[in-house]
């Protein structure tokens, strides 16, 4: 494996119709989550989650948009000038602005190590694909 990688964001292999690009795998990372998750206006389908079964916590930056998240019922910014940590037992949903969003989201394992889900390898099916 190469010791770096760069690639386009919007020709990255994505999932959830195209929302989710695979990000992590793409570049080829194995200590840690990435995603780039991009959602319309508006969109309220995000699904409100936490990570207690797996113990990861998540870094939210946005790199385009912006709108809101939700952790535990309480709304924050999420722009360019924002970035959030959410820790693993904590709900949290995010909530598109006006322009829709572009997120970065980071996750890892505190103290563990962090195993990538089948749904960000490179090839597993979309599992919203009919």
């Amino acid at each position: 494996m190469s010791t770096y990688a760069v690639k386009k964001i919007d020709d990255m292999e994505a999932v959830f119709l195209g929302a989710f690009k695979r990000a992590r795998a793409e570049l080829g990372v194995e200590s840690f989550g990435m995603q780039i998750i991009d959602m319309p206006p508006n969109y309220d389908n995000y699904p409100e989650h936490d990570h207690e079964q797996d113990g990861q916590e998540e870094v939210y930056v946005t790199l385009r948009g912006s709108g809101e998240l939700d952790i535990a019922g309480e709304r924050f910014p999420l722009d360019p000038d924002h970035v959030a940590r959410v820790g693993p037992g904590i709900m949290r949903k995010v909530w598109p602005g006006e322009e829709g969003i572009r997120i970065l989201v980071l996750g890892g394992v505190p103290g563990g190590d962090y195993v990538a889900p089948d749904n960000s390898k490179l090839g597993e099916p979309d599992p919203m694909a009919s």
